[in-house]
């Protein structure tokens, strides 16, 4: 099996028929790698108290198996890792996301725009989020992920869609060779989207609260993201650019039947 090649200032989009998961050994740290970890995590919290340290997938592997048939293996861990990155010499640490592209019936994609109290304020980014690690008695699966994925765009967007109808789309990797599995959504009206973002933004104010995103946009073209003015995460730029090769048909979900 050989490593997807990857270059330093590359994000790779990948087509992927099956997947397959294998959790391994919790990540270790030296003692040393650890007290410069939780300094650099806990100075982080000071400067956003919004920040918690809750249970993450950590990538420690991506291969392919045979053609079009990709391994994700994976720890445990939580958000503090991630700090590791800041520490000479310690283990880098890849994180594992899902991303949901949520066409419009004209064709459009919605991005969304980090409010300020998230770790990336202001960045575009689709509707997702890092992977939370299953209770040990649960799999991680290709039915996790979808799950996840549904959660993450009606927590962010105000709209439901049944995890059945998320088709996986690619598979990306990117910076510190973090993982994103991004699904596509069916396609709905614009004007249903807006309303239900602003929905959900009047609800959680009105509860004091702010919410994950404070803005979204329907775009065609890497053309349109750049307008926006925002920087993007590191995927959205190629992943736009793809949407935009294909057109708004919805892609068949390769790996919809895949469950190991």
């Amino acid at each position: 099996m050989t490593e997807p090649p990857l270059h330093p200032s590359d994000v790779e989009l990948f087509e992927v028929d099956q997947l397959r998961f294998i959790e391994g050994a919790t990540l270790w740290v030296s003692p040393e790698e650890r007290l410069a970890m939780d300094r650099i995590w806990d100075e982080a919290v000071q400067a956003n108290p919004s920040l918690f340290d809750g249970p993450a997938v950590a990538c420690t592997g991506l291969e392919w198996e045979a053609p079009g048939s990709m391994v994700l293996s994976w720890a445990r861990a939580t958000y503090r890792y991630r700090a590791l990155r800041r520490v000479p010499g310690a283990p880098s640490v890849s994180s594992v996301f899902v991303a949901v592209a949520q066409p419009t019936d004209d064709g459009r994609l919605l991005v969304g725009r980090m409010s300020p109290s998230t770790a990336t304020p202001g960045r575009l980014q689709l509707p997702g989020g890092s992977l939370e690690s299953p209770p040990h008695e649960q799999p991680l699966d290709v039915v996790a992920l979808r799950r996840h994925a549904a959660r993450e765009l009606v927590e962010e967007t105000g709209v439901h869609t049944r995890p059945e109808s998320l088709a996986l789309w690619l598979v990306t990797r990117g910076e510190h060779g973090n993982v994103g599995f991004l699904f596509r959504s069916p396609s709905r009206p614009a004007q249903l989207l807006h309303q239900r973002f602003e929905a959900l933004v009047s609800s959680e104010t009105a509860r004091g609260q702010e919410p994950e995103l404070d803005q979204i946009a329907l775009i065609r073209s890497e053309t349109e993201l750049a307008t926006l003015g925002r920087p993007p995460v590191d995927y959205l730029a190629p992943v736009v650019h793809r949407y935009a090769q294909e057109g708004s048909t919805t892609t068949p979900d390769r790996a919809a039947n895949r469950t190991d």
